[in-house]
Formats: C-alpha cells, sequence, structure tokens
C-alpha cells in the first residue's frame, strides 16, 4: 500500500518506564491465572507432542441452562471447558500456554473439587470468559481423587468438557526429568522409574476418559504447539500481536526486543529549530522526516519484510512480536516511523500495540 492509502489506527500505549509488551515469548506475559513454570522436568524445546486421534467434537458457545434459572429468564452461556492432564514432564504447560495464545482463560494446578465453581464464575461473566482450560495434575495429590465427582457434576449440569491428556514413554520422561535435575513428584525416596510408574496407575482411569491423547515422546515443542492449534484454534490462523515501540538508543536498547530498527540514517529533526519542541506524533514532523530520502523507501521494504517474518512467526508457533524503532534520543525520527509502521501493520490484521518508551526523557 502506499503512504497515502488510508490506514486504521494502531492501539497506542504512551509510556516512558520503558515496558513494552512483555508477553514476547511463548513462555512470558501471562495474565489468566496460570502459574508459569510448574509442569515439571519440563524445559523450552523438551514439550513435544504427537496427536492419536481420539478428539470428539463439541459444541462451542451453545446456549444451555443450568437448571436455576426461574421461568422466562434469558439462559446462561455456559462456558467451554478443557481438562488438561497427563504425565510430569509430557507438556501440559505448553499445552496449556497454546490454548491461553487462542484466548481461553487458563488456570494451573487448579484442585479438581473447584473446576464447577470455576465454570459457575465463567457463566457469570456475560461472555467475557466463554472457554475455560483447566491444568489439572497429581501436584493436586489429595484433590485428585475428586476430579471424578467433578466431571460428573458438570455432565449432570450439561457443561461441553473436553479432557485433553499428555502422554510420554519412559525413556522420553526419564531423560527430561535426568536434564533438569529435578526428582519426578511421586518418586519420593525411590528413582525416577517409579514415580513415573506411581503417576501411570493413578492417572490410568483418566486416560481412558480422555477425549484427545496426545504422545510427545519424540515430537517437539512446535509440534506440540501445532497439533493443539489445528485441535483449538478453528478455521482461523492463530493471531499474532505485535508491539511496537519507539526507543532513544542514548537510553539503551529495548531488553525484549525481538527486532531492532536504527532511524539514525535519516536526517535529525533536532537540528530545525522550529520543529525541535515537538515530537515524531506532530503532523510537521513526521512530514518532515517521510519527506527525507530513503524515509519512504524504508517503510516500504521493511512492511514487506516483516510479512515474511510474521507469516514464519505464526508457522513456528510464536504469537508475540516486539519490534523496536530507533533513534537518537527516541523523541522525533523512531517515533513518526513507529507509528506508520504499526498503521501499517494493523492493517494488515495485525493485532498492534505503539508504545513510545523514551519520548520525553529528554
Amino acid at each position: 500500500m502506499t503512504e497515502h492509502e488510508a490506514q486504521p489506527t494502531a492501539r497506542r500505549d504512551q509510556t516512558h518506564s520503558g515496558a513494552g509488551d512483555d508477553a514476547l515469548r511463548p513462555d512470558a506475559g501471562r495474565n489468566t491465572g496460570q502459574t508459569p513454570g510448574q509442569d515439571t522436568g519440563q524445559t523450552p524445546g523438551q514439550d513435544t507432542g504427537q496427536d492419536t486421534g481420539h478428539d470428539t467434537g463439541h459444541d462451542n458457545g451453545a446456549q444451555v441452562s443450568t437448571g436455576s434459572e426461574t421461568a422466562g429468564a434469558p439462559e446462561v452461556a455456559i462456558p467451554e471447558l478443557v481438562i488438561i492432564s497427563g504425565m510430569s514432564g509430557a507438556g501440559r504447560s505448553t499445552a496449556a500456554k497454546c490454548l491461553e495464545d487462542l484466548g481461553w482463560f487458563v488456570v494451573d494446578n487448579l484442585p479438581p473439587a473447584l473446576i464447577p465453581t470455576m465454570v459457575e464464575l465463567g457463566a457469570r461473566s456475560q461472555g467475557n470468559v466463554a472457554r475455560i482450560a483447566v491444568v489439572v495434575d497429581v501436584r493436586g495429590r489429595r484433590f485428585f481423587d475428586n476430579l471424578r465427582e467433578s466431571l460428573a457434576d458438570l455432565e449432570a449440569k450439561n457443561v461441553t468438557r473436553r479432557i485433553v491428556f499428555l502422554e510420554s514413554s519412559d525413556e522420553a520422561l526419564v531423560r527430561r526429568f535426568e536434564s533438569v535435575r529435578r526428582p519426578h513428584p511421586l518418586q519420593g525416596d525411590g528413582r525416577i522409574v517409579d514415580g513415573i510408574a506411581a503417576e501411570r496407575e493413578l492417572l490410568r482411569e483418566l486416560r481412558g476418559d480422555a477425549d484427545l491423547v496426545i504422545d510427545t515422546s519424540s515430537l517437539n515443542v512446535h509440534e506440540l504447539r501445532a497439533k493443539m492449534d489445528a485441535q483449538f484454534a478453528g478455521e482461523e490462523e492463530p493471531e499474532l500481536r505485535a508491539t511496537v515501540m519507539s526507543f532513544g538508543f542514548k537510553y539503551g536498547l529495548p531488553v525484549d526486543a525481538d527486532l531492532v530498527a536504527d532511524m539514525r540514517f535519516l536526517p535529525n529533526p533536532h537540528w530545525v529549530p522550529e520543529l525541535r519542541p515537538y515530537t515524531g506524533l506532530n503532523e510537521e514532523v513526521s512530514a518532515y522526516v517521510f519527506n527525507q530520502p530513503g524515509a519512504k523507501d524504508f517503510l516500504d521494504r521493511y512492511a514487506e519484510l516483516l510479512r515474511l517474518i510474521a507469516a514464519g512467526y505464526r508457522r513456528e508457533g510464536k504469537r508475540y512480536v516486539t519490534i523496536a524503532i530507533g533513534c537518537t534520543g527516541g523523541k522525533h525520527r523512531s517515533v513518526a516511523v513507529s507509528e506508520k509502521l504499526a498503521a501499517r501493520l494493523a492493517a494488515e490484521g495485525v493485532e498492534t500495540v505503539v508504545v513510545h518508551r523514551d519520548m520525553g526523557r529528554e
């Protein structure tokens, strides 16, 4: 598109604290009540997955009654529920994070007895919590026996639920626990294999009830994400969220940047007396920046490069990206270019936030 085409305005978050979108990687920025990093024995690159084809259909967004409504009252929208369980070290956290990236409300290590309560709270949210994922595992120990009772309660209330069970071979699990030098949660004074055997026995019945069993023995974390996407993303491609951050090199590089572009090849409006007091948000400053040789060409070519990168990010399961645009002080050139670039991304369907990290620091 050209510079004169209409462009939607990306959401702007002007901040001087230096904190951009901190959810830049799959293990960051969680905000759904899930406790990061609690899938025992799991390290990046070790969660793998294989779909064994046990998935069943479900009714998305169905309006159902809990039996508590009075005559003539509107029916309550019961949230869709997914229960994630399986072997420790088999990739439960990765599966949960994938659902979180797809917009699910994820709760890690919730006592099974509280699952019906969580569904009820979601039903009261007036559609704001339409999909809930709950991670249940042996860390709950004494609560785990309550799971079957909770499932029966959900069935009585006509709650649509699916159970995803993460499986892995003994060899793969032993290798993962040894690589992180952590004990299995059930091994006690015994060996890792003893803990694995105890856990398999404990989960045997739940595995038999699972709607989807994913064997994570041989595939990598990206393949596990791809399988979860295939099951739960529907026909839409998983969304990519971008933060476009302007910054000043004299204040240091943003530590959370995935991509960095340097605008110091353009003349600095700071040396134009009538423009110096203003920022790149000012129309005259922006016009000055983009009237310089190479400015519009850079925007066009960098936007094209980002299209290529964004497609690759989606294929690899990356959902968040921070693009840092820098100049000397983070006031003029980087701000103007960030605004235009964010508008380009928003026009192409990328959810975009603009952060001006250093504007106003001088």
